[in-house]
């Protein structure tokens, strides 16, 4: 895992250095293409940098631990600092592997999310309006834009069907296991 992260760091370096040049301003498809790849390694890496420093200041308690110069009260007080570095570096990995896990292409893209009231007449089309308002205001809570597609209403307020899309980066994730059938 170490190696796989000293790689992304090393590219992501050259994708800065790269970016600052005038010729990949000049060359948008290159630039966007780039900037693209720059924003997915940029979480990533710096995990990575708070890990490395982590495990350095990590590294630093343990040898004045281990030194025998040091007072009592001092090594004590490292060995407390060690444990709870010891905790965070456990808790970084952990966060790494997860940003390390390959990510679904869908997950940037928009959604189009489509209620219909089931049976149950009116309660079932307000139903279909409550959540309507609930996924409006999960995306909207979430910087998402909410356009509505259409919308067949009911007398008293509710829907028989509505079609919305959610806009943003990250809509598709955060929503594609939306599905199925509530009653």
């Amino acid at each position: 895992m170490l190696n796989k992260l000293n790689d992304a760091e090393a590219r992501f370096i050259r994708i800065e250095e790269e970016l600052a040049m005038p010729e990949t301003v000049s060359d948008m498809e290159k630039y966007k293409s780039l900037m693209k790849e720059y924003k997915q390694l940029t979480p990533v890496i710096e995990k990575y940098r708070e890990y490395k420093s982590i495990s350095s200041q990590m590294d630093e308690a343990r040898e004045i631990a281990e030194d025998s110069s040091a007072d009592s009260d001092m090594r004590e007080l490292v060995r407390e600092e060690f444990e709870e570095l010891k905790d965070s570096v456990a808790q970084a990995q952990e966060e790494l592997k997860i940003l390390l896990l390959p990510k679904d292409e869908n997950d940037d893209k928009n959604v189009v999310v489509e209620i219909r009231a089931g049976a149950g007449g009116e309660e079932a089309a307000l139903f279909a309006y409550v959540l309507y308002r609930m996924y409006n205001m999960y995306a909207q809570s979430n910087g998402f834009k909410v356009e509505l597609m259409s919308c067949n209403e009911t007398e008293l307020g509710g829907f028989k069907e509505v079609s919305f899309t959610v806009i943003g980066e990250g809509a598709y994730s955060r929503l594609k296991f939306e599905s199925g059938v509530h009653r």
